[in-house]
């Protein structure tokens, strides 16, 4: 999905998805910490997975140990390679 902006609502979706932590936009909104959400490291390690492969870059070492969703957005904006 080349054409998938990261959003909250779409980071939101992912954490949901692929940690199985239900979460929104709106809790995401207030940037919690991904251990008060209830994301572990295994979870955060599969979130960076679904964005690399669903966005189609690669973030960089260290992503997968963002504290923040605005950490991992940075990471995604920022910091990430464009696949060809």
């Amino acid at each position: 999905m080349s054409d998938t902006t990261l959003d909250l609502t779409y980071l939101a979706s992912v954490v949901t998805r692929c940690a199985g932590v239900p979460t929104s936009a709106s809790a995401l909104a207030d940037d919690p910490d991904f251990n008060d959400l209830g994301v572990d490291s295994l979870g955060l390690l599969g979130i960076v997975t679904e964005l690399e492969n669903q966005l189609q870059v690669t973030l960089p070492e260290g992503a997968e140990k963002a504290e923040r969703p605005s950490q991992l957005i940075d990471f995604v904006i920022n910091r990430s390679v464009r696949r060809s």
